[in-house]
């Protein structure tokens, strides 16, 4: 069954991996700082393979000060259902250069993997939606609309104004997000659970000016010291988050093991875990808070001071069910109420972003349920993602009779943000020949 699939995508895939390596070759970071036109370049090559393809309406999407999407549409037969595939085409800055076993934009391939910013978040994703249709000669069983985004990495600011503008072009039966991943290296996953997030900058500050450490010290506090121990009270001895009136339950323990993360981490030896309860429930339906960054004196510029004022970000992700107003009001009484010694505190929100629970009955969950299962020979794990994708909830408020889901040709090693990031080559071919079986499936029942 579906032999002429099977075909079709084995002896495209070296095309399709050069495509990958094309894509990465594009330094389309959308990170203030770098350059916008290399975003606009990457949105360009994307147009360009689309209308190769034979896509009609190409077009770049455009609102004043966003980078540029791309969008094509395929039309279907008649009677047959549409689906949108998303994915992203920019990517996250490359971090310390030095770590990157090659350049971050000079992919290559090393036992069985490719590497290369954006290899996997989320060009994998833009390889995985053109490979499925290629595999059916360019004129798919169904209606297919692409939309390809160009700032996921920074927050999707403008992807809500996006779905208002171009609400019309957008609509579809399925909504196909190609920015998530598998179970694990040959178990394929599909996503039905994401964590929300809320954070902040605080300020502490302690004087107005820096004094003499050897003068005033013991009298007052500095900045610094005062900072951190207000961030250590969000989480209790346990390592539990302290900050109370948050959603939290239990998630379904799979067979997720503590070495399994240990390794995927790169944790150092004796590290000990924190929180309580199970491990995929610590991940996906409990609160987890982060001290993302400090400013303070570095350590090569310190002199004997009372530093009188530093900052924090901090980072709280959030479960199906909680509100992100409410859980940002409530990590800003955690510190209001907890700052010590007098300081002066300032509290500035940042990212708010809903958590998301999505739905696994219809015939498109069934669809690509029974395609995955088809290609990896195994069943489908249903599971939950600790990070956050808030755009999830804005395409569920604007299309609610859309069907949505949340897949992609990653997997936990695959080290996306990260220095050496990379796609398994053949679970990509995998999530390929999965898709284009899925589209076949969800036009028969259609």
């Amino acid at each position: 069954m579906h032999d002429d699939l099977k075909t079709a995508v084995r002896d495209a895939f070296g095309t399709h991996q050069d495509m990958l390596a094309d894509l990465v070759r594009i330094p389309s970071v959308s990170a203030a700082g770098f350059p916008s036109d290399e975003v606009r370049r990457s949105a360009a090559f994307i147009a360009d393979m689309l209308v190769a393809r034979g896509f009609s309406g190409v077009e770049l999407l455009e609102l004043d000060g966003a980078h540029p999407a791309v969008y094509g549409e395929i039309p279907g037969p008649d009677g047959a259902p549409t689906v949108l595939l998303y994915a992203h085409h920019d990517v996250q800055p490359p971090g310390p250069i030095e770590e990157w076993e090659t350049g971050p934009f000079e992919p290559f391939v090393k036992d069985g993997r490719m590497y290369g910013r954006g290899a996997n978040d989320d060009k994998g994703g833009i390889v995985m939606h053109l490979g499925s249709i290629d595999a059916h000669g360019g004129r798919p069983p169904v209606g297919i609309k692409i939309f390809i985004e160009g700032e996921e990495e920074v927050g999707s600011a403008h992807l809500g104004e996006f779905l208002d503008r171009y609400s019309e072009k957008l609509a579809a039966d399925v909504i196909v997000i190609g920015d998530s991943g598998n179970w694990r290296v040959g178990q394929p996953g599909l996503t039905v659970s994401l964590r929300g997030l809320v954070s902040c900058v605080i300020e502490v500050r302690t004087a107005v000016n820096a004094v003499h450490s050897g003068m005033y010290g013991g009298v007052f506090p500095d900045a610094v010291t005062t900072l951190a121990r207000l961030v250590a009270t969000l989480h209790d001895d346990d390592g539990n988050v302290a900050v109370r009136g948050l959603v939290s339950s239990e998630s379904d323990p799979l067979d997720l093991t503590e070495d399994e993360i240990r390794e995927q981490m790169g944790t150092v030896p004796g590290l000990e875990t924190i929180g309580s309860g199970g491990l995929t429930g610590r991940m996906w339906s409990k609160p987890a808070v982060s001290v993302l960054a400090f400013d303070a004196p570095r350590v090569s510029e310190a002199i004997n001071q009372l530093v009188p004022v530093a900052r924090a970000k901090v980072s709280m992700r959030i479960p199906p069910g909680q509100d992100p107003v409410d859980a940002m009001n409530a990590l800003r009484s955690h510190l209001l109420d907890n700052i010590e010694w007098g300081a002066q505190l300032t509290f500035v929100s940042e990212e708010m972003g809903s958590p998301f629970q999505l739905a696994m009955a219809g015939p498109a969950p069934e669809a690509w349920k029974k395609a995955m299962s088809t290609v990896w020979g195994t069943e489908v794990v249903e599971m939950g993602v600790g990070g956050s994708i808030p755009f999830v909830a804005d395409f569920s408020e604007r299309y609610p009779h859309s069907a949505i889901l949340l897949t992609g040709p990653g997997d936990p090693g695959s080290g996306a943000h990260a220095p050496n990031e990379s796609q398994h080559l053949d679970d990509l071919e995998k999530s390929i020949l999965a898709q284009a079986i899925a589209l076949r499936l969800l036009a028969d029942g259609g």
